[in-house]
């Protein structure tokens, strides 16, 4: 029997290769992610394995479909999670290479109620973690991640006998097939398809072809775990300037950014300007509006507040819902409440039918957006960006700080803004308007700008958005002037990824 984990262990030691090392940090919100090495090891991926497959039967169930992302040691970890799983009493469906809609389209195509992805998802390199759900197309959330972090740290888990591991050829096929028939595009279009050399390259560009956009410039489609050019990240600076190049470069009427795992997509227009993913959403919400009248859309609290006051959505009588940041939250308010879809700032896009099946899917994300375009046949994208009421938005900037003590420093800062707006203070001469504090706080402001302050719930991180109705340069002052000063009065914020 396996020994219940610990966390004190270190590589290249008679330990390290006897015993499960699994810290406790990699147990986030919705799923879970580790550095391989300094923070598990495979016995320690057995004995999530183990703890999961517990926890399934505890859930009634048994089928359950893996699948692993491309990097260089993703195999390995999914092999020692089905150990783990197949030891638990459970049946293994196991896919192959995938990416994370891959796994969960095969949930419906195989007939299996549960899943477990291996994937970094858009993280570095030396990165691991795995995407967990019970309840087709939900993944797992807090409580859910509390249960199976309290069974692998205390040894408490089950072994069962009648454990199995499948094989199954063909899903990748008819995941294609599938995502492809959401769309069928008339308009002669020429799409950049990137995919930082991430999973998606292996089955994005045929999708888009099925679709009938007419040219598909593949941009850094070839499958390469080094991530030579950039991180497949399409909320990455880095990545998005590589798109905007290749649109002005080959004159296209757009990039769609794929992430390391697909589940994401990514969009830069025709006069290469990225378009972040929820004024993409607030397009797509205008357009679906009008076939879908009293339509209703969940957004997370770093999307613009366009939503909340756009005439279009009014005029179709279309309801918005802020909620929570992270797929799994977006995704089961979208399922909670029946909407059409579910728009998150990072790129996840959830469609329920007839459009999608409910989970995030950067593929089906890029079929909405083409059938947009297709029923706009006089316009291009940046016309309907252009169409859109201006507000300026800034990129998510993330300070490092420690897992152990930034949800501890975030409460700090809701406190601040509660008190603020409590004794009549203003944020560069405006009144707040509001707060919303489902997670973190979002400051509104008398004029409908707005900053955010969230922990980041997959990462030793804090997330900072801010948003000006009035100028670019206003938007620059509100993180600079405002929320910029007011972290660094706090020694535990660190360096930041990257900076308005």
């Amino acid at each position: 029997m396996l020994p219940a984990p610990r966390a004190d262990l270190v590589s290249n030691t008679y330990d390290f290769e006897n015993l499960p090392l699994v810290k406790a940090t990699g147990f986030r919100e919705y799923d879970a992610r580790w550095l391989f090495g300094p923070e598990i090891n495979l016995l320690g991926i057995q004995a999530l394995g183990l703890g999961l497959g517990t926890y399934i039967h505890e859930l009634g169930q048994k089928r359950i479909v893996i699948g692993h992302d491309y990097r260089s040691y993703s195999l390995s970890i999914k092999q020692a999670l089905t150990i783990g799983l197949v030891a638990a009493g459970c049946e293994v469906v196991d896919i192959g290479l995938a990416t994370s809609p891959m796994a969960y389209f095969a949930q419906f195509d195989l007939d299996a109620p549960c899943v477990a992805m291996v994937t970094a998802s858009h993280n570095e390199n030396g990165w691991t973690g795995v995407k967990m759900g019970a309840q087709r197309p939900l993944t797992f959330g807090p409580d859910e991640m509390g249960r199976l972090k309290e069974i692998v740290l205390s040894g408490t888990w089950k072994q069962r006998p009648g454990g199995s591991l499948a094989h199954v050829d063909g899903v990748a096929e008819r995941y294609i097939a599938d995502a492809a028939s959401r769309a069928s595009i008339d308009r002669p279009l020429k799409v950049v398809c990137a995919c930082g050399n991430g999973t998606a390259g292996a089955f994005a560009p045929e999708a888009l072809r099925r679709m009938g956009v007419a040219v598909v410039v593949e941009m850094d489609c070839q499958l390469d775990w080094n991530f030579p050019k950039y991180n497949p990240n399409p909320e990455d600076s880095v990545m998005l300037h590589a798109m905007a190049d290749a649109v002005r470069q080959y004159d296209a009427d757009l990039a769609l950014g794929f992430d390391g795992d697909g589940d994401r997509c990514g969009v830069v227009d025709d006069e290469g300007e990225e378009i972040f993913a929820d004024k993409i959403g607030l397009m797509l919400a205008r357009d679906l509006s009008g076939l879908h009248k009293n339509a209703t859309f969940v957004v997370d609290v770093k999307s613009t507040g366009l939503f909340a006051t756009d005439e279009v959505l009014k005029g179709n009588g279309a309801k918005t819902v802020y909620w929570k940041t992270g797929h799994s939250y977006i995704k089961r308010k979208t399922a909670e409440l029946g909407a059409l879809a579910g728009f998150e700032k990072s790129g996840h896009f959830f469609f329920n039918p007839p459009i999608g099946r409910g989970y995030d899917d950067g593929i089906v994300a890029a079929a909405a957006i083409l059938s947009m375009l297709d029923r706009n046949p006089g316009k291009k994208l940046s016309d309907l960006k252009k169409a859109l009421p201006v507000a300026y938005t800034s990129l998510t900037m993330s300070p490092h700080v420690a897992d152990e003590v930034k949800y501890g420093l975030v409460d700090e800062v809701v406190a601040e803004y509660t008190a603020l707006r409590d004794a009549g203070g203003t944020i560069l001469g405006r009144k707040i308007a509001d707060l919303i504090t489902v997670n973190g706080v979002r400051v509104a402001l008398e004029d409908g700008s707005w900053v955010l302050v969230r922990a980041s719930s997959n990462k030793p991180e804090i997330v900072v958005v801010v948003e000006s109705t009035q100028s670019e340069d206003d938007m620059r002052r509100l993180f600079r002037e405002e929320v910029k000063p007011r972290l660094a009065k706090r020694p535990q914020v660190g360096a930041y990824n990257q900076e308005i």
